[in-house]
């Protein structure tokens, strides 16, 4: 998930935590409490994402794809993360570190807006087909929720609405209304989003507003009814991509009953659970097929900017088996890749064949001077078509 939609659901959070407990015994003691939920949930919605900076420790693509969502991005790392957090808002903001030590709800709310922050990043970031390994090293297994869009406009109006006219200076407000207005007109002009997934989003948008407004000055209204809104969505998103999931299956498995559909990586268009991009492999124990394309649940035309042509391409299953035990940053590499492909002396990962700025997996083959060290020991994704490690 992008950090633009974590930090939105991370304010939204923190604003409710700090409207579920109750008040400050002061005016002064309740805005630094205010603030200090706030700024917890949305450092903690975004804090697994520091692992960026642990991509250089291994050579490109291999440090992106196997340190990013890595270690920070399991539940085992939440807890000192946690603990890393509170104690630099301790040690960087007195006067929050005086209320903490004179306000039991402070200890809590702070405590609950880490917490769930962190626990969100997780959660957001299972929604999408890029995958997370939560539980490693209890399971060392790649989770793939192929739900959500990575950048998800919906949770910006259902929550992002309401935090807006929470704000307590007019302008600001009205900037807050304005700006996530321009960006979804701008989603819409540029071809990302439907016309029809517009308009829906401007009603969801006036009923979170309404809803918040009604609820009064310390009420929770709108941001109830926008987190509800978002958990609904992505129920809805999890049925229809099974469902996307299940016809493609039927689809591949009749033009060819020789090969076994493994996997089918969904990716979903932005507030349109009828429209669907996909990735899929398959073999038939000698060869295997990629193919990726564009899948509506209904008749009806997808938003042309994410549209992507049809493509098939198929491999041999020995060449790539051969290539892992003998190659060891091929070997590393397949630690991440979930549609992999071995063509043009290149090994890439087709779920992302047609991002605007290229494949961002492909690894060049050729001998390797030396093996990269210290790889994670996550869990091949297509172990069903590999060789067992060497």
């Amino acid at each position: 998930m992008d950090n633009l939609t974590h930090s939105i659901i991370g304010f939204g959070v923190g604003e409710l935590v700090h409207r579920s407990l109750p008040a400050e015994a002061e005016a002064p003691q309740q805005r630094v409490r205010h603030r200090l939920l706030l700024l917890a949930c949305a450092l903690a919605s975004n804090f697994p994402d520091l692992d960026l900076f642990l991509t250089q420790l291994l050579p490109a693509p291999l440090g992106y794809l196997l340190n990013h969502r890595g270690h920070t991005h399991t539940v085992l790392w939440a807890v000192p993360q946690a603990l890393l957090l509170a104690l630099l808002l301790w040690l960087c903001w007195p006067a929050a570190r005086a209320l903490l030590r004179a306000s039991r709800p402070a200890r809590l709310g702070l405590a609950l807006s880490v917490g769930i922050g962190l626990a969100l990043h997780l959660l957001m970031d299972y929604t999408n087909s890029y995958g997370v390994h939560p539980w490693y090293p209890l399971d060392a297994r790649w989770f793939y929720g192929d739900m959500v869009f990575i950048v998800e406009p919906l949770f910006w109006v259902a929550i992002g609405v309401p935090m807006a006219l929470i704000m307590r200076w007019r302008s600001l407000r009205v900037a807050g209304l304005l700006l996530l207005f321009a960006a979804l007109l701008g989603f819409a002009a540029r071809g990302y989003l439907g016309w029809p997934s517009f308009a829906a989003l401007l009603l969801i948008a006036a009923a979170c507003g309404a809803a918040q407004w009604r609820a009064g000055e310390r009420g929770r209204g709108g941001l109830l009814l926008g987190l509800g809104v978002s958990v609904a969505f992505i129920a809805l998103q999890g049925a229809a991509s099974q469902a996307g999931r299940a016809q493609l299956t039927a689809v591949f498995e009749t033009l060819d009953p020789h090969s076994h559909v493994l996997d089918i990586a969904m990716t979903a268009f932005p507030s349109q659970p009828l429209c669907w991009s996909y990735a899929s492999i398959e073999s038939d124990g000698v060869r295997y097929r990629v193919r990726r394309g564009v899948t509506s649940l209904a008749d009806i035309a997808c938003p042309a900017a994410l549209n992507v042509p049809a493509a098939t391409v198929t491999g041999s299953l020995k060449e790539l088996q051969a290539l892992q035990a003998s190659n060891c940053v091929a070997n590393a590499w397949l630690r991440f890749g979930r549609i992999p492909l071995l063509a043009d002396g290149t090994l890439s990962d087709y779920r992302f064949a047609t991002t605007p700025r290229g494949n961002f997996t492909t690894l060049p083959i050729a001998p390797p001077t030396a093996c990269p060290r210290d790889i994670p020991a996550w869990a091949y994704p297509r172990s069903d078509m590999l060789v067992n490690p060497p």
